[in-house]
């Protein structure tokens, strides 16, 4: 397999100016010459291990951040955006939309920011007979999705709310404390709480100071809604703060935003960054040994695994996702080079979606997507009961993976063959910009390649693919 160059040169440019250094004086602290150095950072030249050796032993700096990570999210997003039949023709090279996702990542954001409010506009106009007359007929930003986007592109790890969480878990002596130590938290806030037979899980009256938690619920999903009001009730100035950094374009916006950071804090005092880590990797990554340690659930668990990218101490870069019974992604992240579509559902290849089939199992995949890399895929159904008869149940699988390269630190890799190709599954992201001319699951063609539908013949789809 091709070693795959480096080219970083945003991320060095930023890292340079981060130091308050001119080209000059940053190329000399490298050891390399001024031409060679503006190269790099306008990505005519990849990143020299030279040069990445010396941004650790002269800077400290972590060079995983190196990585394309962001990149691959933005080119993700751009091909999606640019499959909409909007554009029409054939659409740009792949080399050409990673140039500019690299070297102009602002840019390609407001290129896939604009398309987003074009389909808003376009959604508007499809039920004018609702929008007419009314003052906010103005397109305007998804708050939803301009929310999943924040953590998004903030790689699913907030620092400051991260540290401030595992601050707070150490007052628990034992992962098991941490239920009670949020209980004191909040007596000493001031509000009373009670464990209550009710449909929903969590509610505040703050008339007369107290917190009413679903008795019917799981154990780890109380302990989660105490920690959650903690976040709310004592770090609210630290919430506010990193709400008015993010700059949201709406008030609906910043308050799911709000809850997700309570959400964010919450998951992250329940499973103590430095702490869930070192376990993480003694077990080597299995969910249900660090479920038991942690009393928390496997989807708390995985989705935890995601956002371990603590500069200077980042776990394996994971990939994560929650889709339902129709196949819709409601919860996603990768800190992979796999990206997931935007609209719509997951490739229908991937194992996510025989969870379903297998409830309480854990399912493994090795996969290959069309840019030749592979990954080491789990998944499992984690459907959630209502807790009394007639209540209804929430049906959700969840998809843990990174890339093939880490399995050996993996327990679910144990058994597998790494080394026959045959046993890597052919996956994609999404059918619009999936390049597999052969896909027998494949719903729509894909838009940059020319079709021939032949009358006297028909195969397992109804048209071939040039």
């Amino acid at each position: 397999m091709a070693i795959q160059k480096l080219y970083a040169g945003a991320k060095l440019r930023e890292q340079r100016l981060r130091l308050d250094l001119t080209q000059k004086d940053f190329a000399a602290r490298l050891g390399v010459s001024l031409p060679y150095l503006n190269q790099m950072e306008n990505n005519n030249r990849p990143v020299s291990t030279t040069v990445v050796l010396a941004l650790a032993s002269e800077f400290g700096m972590d060079v995983t951040e190196l990585s394309a990570g962001d990149s691959e999210r933005l080119v993700s997003d751009m091909q999606e955006v640019l499959a909409d039949p909007l554009f029409g023709g054939e659409l740009p090279p792949l080399a050409d939309v990673r140039l500019t996702a690299s070297n102009a990542p602002g840019f390609a954001r407001a290129f896939i920011a604009l398309h987003q409010n074009y389909r808003q506009a376009h959604e508007r106009l499809a039920s004018l007979d609702e929008a007419l007359g009314r003052e906010d007929a103005r397109a305007t930003p998804s708050p939803w999705e301009e929310v999943r986007d924040f953590f998004h592109y903030c790689d699913n790890y907030i620092d400051a709310v991260d540290r401030a969480a595992e601050h707070f878990a150490a007052r628990a002596e034992t992962p098991a404390d941490i239920r009670a130590v949020a209980l004191e938290a909040l007596a000493q806030s001031g509000l009373e709480v009670r464990f209550v037979d009710m449909d929903a899980l969590r509610f505040v009256d703050h008339s007369r100071g107290t917190l009413d938690i679903s008795a019917r619920a799981q154990d780890e999903t109380q302990t989660f809604q105490l920690l959650l009001q903690v976040a709310l009730r004592q770090h609210d100035t630290l919430l506010e703060a990193t709400l008015d950094f993010a700059r949201f374009s709406s008030e609906a916006a910043r308050d799911i935003a709000k809850l997700g950071l309570a959400n964010y804090f919450a998951g992250a005092a329940l499973l103590p960054y430095r702490d869930f880590h070192a376990q993480a990797q003694e077990c080597r990554y299995d969910l249900e040994v660090l479920s038991h340690h942690f009393g928390a659930s496997i989807e708390q668990i995985a989705h935890r695994l995601s956002t371990l990218q603590r500069p200077g101490a980042k776990g394996l870069p994971f990939f994560f996702v929650r889709v339902d019974q129709a196949g819709t992604i409601t919860k996603r992240h990768s800190a992979t080079r796999l990206q997931f579509a935007r609209f719509g559902g997951a490739c229908p290849l991937w194992n996510v979606h025989r969870a379903f089939e297998t409830p309480g199992q854990f399912l493994r995949q090795l996969a290959e997507t069309p840019d030749g890399v592979r990954y080491i895929s789990i998944a499992r159904d984690i459907s959630k009961s209502g807790g009394r008869f007639g209540a209804p149940v929430r049906r959700f699988a969840i998809a843990l993976g990174c890339e093939v390269r880490h399995a050996g630190q993996l327990v679910y890799a144990d058994g597998l063959d790494l080394t026959r190709a045959p046993a890597f599954e052919p996956i994609g992201i999404s059918c619009r910009i999936c390049t597999r001319k052969d896909c027998h699951q494949r719903s729509v063609p894909p838009l940059e390649r020319n079709l021939t539908v032949d009358p006297d013949r028909r195969d397992v789809l109804p048209y071939s693919v040039d």
